[in-house]
């Protein structure tokens, strides 16, 4: 037998059933045709002929139209839209934070969930660069000059963005030895100096964690128990080592003790904490400093579950705009190589600068795991310390506010 097995009778499909037989019963068809009767369409609500309107060619202009200027001109335009994004969920996080409400713990899920969706976001704009590295470096050149005065750095949502979350204005990189401000005029000179102004994010989660329940002396005072506890814990770590057989091994973990012990009584010097502030090597006071610890040791407990989940969202911004810095340099390294950026910088040497820890918002919270402990040198709590724990947050009536967190 040959040809095609499928070709007797018994494989044929019956192509009539397949149609609408009675197209009074299609369930599929029993929708109103609303827009037909006016109103607002899909196009009107989007302002699609302003959006879909707004990719202006350079090149065209100029006379000699390149192909590849229409997905450069897209791309940013949609970075900058999920900039706008990014910024109606900070400031409406910002709003909680400073009104009180997240002294309410049912708006910590909407804070985290705003804190979500930002890290969301910033995810799908580091995968964005993929789609611009489909243009080669050749491709770039061949309209780069249309672009001259025009950078990146000028984004004046992306500056907005990053003294909202709180980069530290002394740490900043000097764009051409001048300060960031010096190339904004008018309008949006004054908005950047609106937002230095205002709290930002990092200052406003440590205030939050000041209040920290648990940290107070007349309660359960978690680091007095915390350092005696380490102190004694180093003890007896130092009591096991010297009592092994003289040895090059036990030199190396009396030495390898040594640093470990200077590192976790160094936590106890608020001295040396305020001295590393000073610098911009920490960020956080050291009250909040502690309640960021108290968390991350007790984040199993149910009155710290959603503030450790903050915690880790608020690194996850971090790390996600490191990245976006860093596919941003590798880009503008591909593309112009260590020419200087269309906007008069260093290009990629300049850029390659911003991707550092001076840049990191939180980076106290990455620095918690230096000061991880054995379990059992934590402060254990018993039955009233975790009754006490919830009294002293959810029984101030002062945590609690009739007004609309929106």
């Amino acid at each position: 037998m040959s040809g095609c097995p499928f070709a007797g009778n018994s494989y044929l499909f019956n192509l009539n059933k397949l149609s609408l037989e009675d197209e009074k019963d299609d369930k599929s068809q029993e929708g109103i045709n609303k827009a037909g009767k006016g109103g607002l369409v899909y196009g009107e609500y989007l302002q699609l002929n302003k959006i879909l309107s707004a990719q202006e060619l350079q090149s065209e202009k100029k006379g000699k139209l390149i192909h590849d200027e229409h997905l450069f001109i897209v791309t940013h335009q949609a970075y900058e839209l999920w900039f706008k994004q990014i910024l109606w969920e900070m400031d409406s996080v910002r709003v909680i934070f400073q009104n009180g409400h997240v002294r309410d713990e049912r708006n910590m899920l909407k804070v985290i969930t705003r804190i979500n969706r930002i890290s969301m976001i910033l995810k799908l704009l580091v995968e964005q660069f993929s789609v611009l590295e489909t243009m080669t470096a050749l491709d770039f050149f061949d309209f780069r000059y249309y672009l001259s005065p025009a950078s990146g750095f000028q984004s004046l949502q992306f500056r907005l963005l990053e003294n909202k979350t709180g980069v530290p204005q002394s740490l900043r990189v000097p764009y051409n030895r001048r300060h960031y401000r010096d190339n904004f005029k008018g309008q949006d000179y004054e908005l950047l100096l609106q937002s230095e102004q205002e709290p930002t994010l990092l200052q406003l989660v440590e205030a939050w964690l000041e209040r920290t329940p648990g940290l107070d002396a007349e309660g359960f005072d978690f680091w007095g128990q915390f350092e005696v506890n380490v102190v004694k814990g180093l003890e007896e770590e130092f009591a096991l080592l010297q009592a092994k057989p003289e040895s090059e091994e036990k030199d190396d973990k009396l030495s390898e003790f040594q640093k470990q012990k200077d590192v976790l009584l160094s936590l106890f010097d608020e001295k040396r904490h305020e001295h590393l502030l000073s610098k911009g090597e920490r960020r956080l006071s050291y009250k909040a400093l502690k309640g960021a610890l108290m968390i991350y040791f007790y984040r199993e407990e149910p009155r710290f579950q959603v503030p450790f989940q903050l915690l880790t969202s608020l690194m996850d911004i971090d790390v996600l705009m490191t990245k976006w810095r860093y596919n941003h340099v590798c880009m503008v390294h591909r593309m112009i190589g260590s020419k200087a950026g269309t906007g008069g910088s260093s290009g990629y040497q300049y850029l390659r600068s911003t991707v550092s820890d001076r840049y990191k918002v939180f980076v106290d919270l990455f620095n918690l795991s230096t000061f991880l402990v054995p379990r059992h040198w934590i402060p254990k709590m018993n039955p009233s310390i975790h009754k006490f724990l919830y009294t002293a947050e959810y029984c101030d009536s002062s945590y609690f506010s009739s007004d609309d967190s929106d």
